[in-house]
């Protein structure tokens, strides 16, 4: 890079919206006759940029990321050959067949204009349907697996990239991410958000995709909980005064 390359644009900041989960299907009987006997599932992981493409089958990926990342790694389970997974191109992702879930460390390995470090994401694979009751995690019968047909479980997220070099604020600019739509266009939703699962009713039909409203009802959400959680706060904050209250006054008694 040129010396004038080198300088960071100081005060500015550029994100690239990502989704980065997984997608998981039970296996066939036929297919179930080419693994080791335990493997129920083929599932999957990936990380990909937010918005869907026309007509995808699948969840984000309309843009070729590769313009800033390097690298995609992937850590399996350690049950897995090889559980360090390398992607070094395009789509950035790895499929595998299982049993069980697990956490997947997913590393950010970024061109060498970008002056970043390596960052990491986790994600715990999902195989299974979410909860049909919303507040308890039980593996459902085999009948219901399969009427929710495909599980989905996928988080947005924004990489911020603070005081770019100007050569990588120029690659970045030079490749805009194509914007999620305001509502969901795939008449598919699905339970994105941790701790507020769908029954696998609302699974039926279409690619789920991320929009600007789905962002929206999820801020909404944390303030609400955050606010849940002030006013609990308060009210053990009474609880307790009252208490030490209480205690200061039998104090009081019994000395007198």
């Amino acid at each position: 890079m040129a010396n004038a390359d080198r300088v960071r644009v100081r005060g500015l900041s550029i994100a690239r919206p990502i989704v980065y989960g997984n997608s998981a299907r039970l296996l066939t009987s036929k297919e179930r006759e080419n693994v080791p006997p335990e493997h129920t599932h083929r599932w999957t992981v990936a990380l990909r940029s937010a918005a869907s493409a026309p007509g995808s089958d699948i969840v984000g990926g309309a843009d070729d990321l590769s313009y800033f990342l390097k690298r995609v790694s992937f850590k399996l389970h350690e049950t897995y050959p090889n559980p360090v997974r390398n992607i070094d191109k395009p789509p950035f992702e790895l499929s595998e067949t299982g049993w069980g879930e697990f956490e997947v460390h997913i590393k950010l390995h970024f061109i060498p204009e970008s002056g970043e470090k390596v960052i990491t994401i986790y994600h715990h694979l999902k195989l299974h349907p979410w909860s049909l009751s919303g507040d308890t995690e039980s593996i459902p019968p085999l009948e219901v697996a399969q009427k929710a047909g495909t599980v989905h479980s996928w988080q947005y997220e924004e990489i911020v990239f603070n005081d770019p070099y100007q050569n990588f604020l120029n690659i970045l600019t030079n490749n805009p991410p194509t914007p999620i739509p305001r509502t969901n266009t795939s008449g598919r939703t699905i339970p994105f958000h941790i701790g507020n699962p769908a029954s696998f009713e609302s699974l039926k039909g279409g690619v789920p995709e991320f929009t600007s409203l789905l962002e929206k009802d999820e801020a909404e959400r944390l303030d609400k909980a955050k606010k849940l959680i002030i006013a609990e706060q308060e009210k053990t904050r009474a609880l307790l005064i009252a208490k030490e209250k209480e205690l200061a006054r039998l104090q009081k008694m019994l000395n007198g």
